[in-house]
């Protein structure tokens, strides 16, 4: 496996070594040892999601309150997706900007979003398999979500506004400048 630092050094794209021939493939996703020696701190993944969505739909911008934070470590099991991690950290060098990857089924690519970052991602082929692991439980009461269209963040979302499918809630969040201070940078929300 290959793990490699992105525009924020604290998000990690992570390329698996793919073994296929004729009969199809085989590919190991995840490995903590290495995993661990490439971030240089441990995290312990203690659930695994999945979703499966059509094209347009747009999950996101998500993260969660400390004492519930969650990293992810995400991937495309089938299909297509824009994958987006927004440092929300205040007082980071990199606060408001983003990391966007496409992540599908043929690359076999791996996104890590550490604690600190908002996450979201658009489904741009016909359906898309979306699997992730997170390193600590989900709290309805820690629950948050970030504008996917702040003109602050400046993202491409790659297809025109009327066509995504959002939740309700996805439709109301609140923008960057209305967040407050969720995360504060160089605080270790892993101790």
């Amino acid at each position: 496996m290959q793990f490699i630092p992105q525009a924020i050094p604290d998000v990690i794209l992570i390329q698996p070594k793919v073994h296929g021939d004729h009969r199809g493939y085989f590919v190991e996703t995840f490995r903590q040892d290495q995993f661990e020696e490439a971030l240089g701190y441990q995290v312990n993944f203690c659930q695994d999601n999945e979703s499966k969505s059509i094209k347009g739909v747009l999950r996101g911008l998500h993260f969660q309150l400390p004492p519930f934070a969650q990293s992810k470590l995400v991937r495309v099991i089938e299909g297509e997706v824009l994958d987006v991690a927004v440092d929300i950290r205040q007082g980071s060098p990199t606060f408001g900007q983003h990391v966007a990857i496409l992540l599908n089924e043929t690359n076999k690519h791996q996104l890590f979003i550490p604690r600190g970052f908002a996450h979201g991602f658009l489904v741009l082929s016909d359906t898309a398999i979306f699997a992730y692991k997170v390193d600590n439980y989900y709290s309805p009461e820690c629950d948050r979500g970030l504008a996917f269209d702040d003109p602050a963040l400046n993202i491409d979302w790659m297809l025109a506004k009327d066509l995504l499918k959002l939740s309700e809630k996805d439709q109301k969040q609140p923008g960057l400048v209305d967040l407050g201070t969720c995360f504060e940078f160089g605080v270790d929300y892993y101790a």
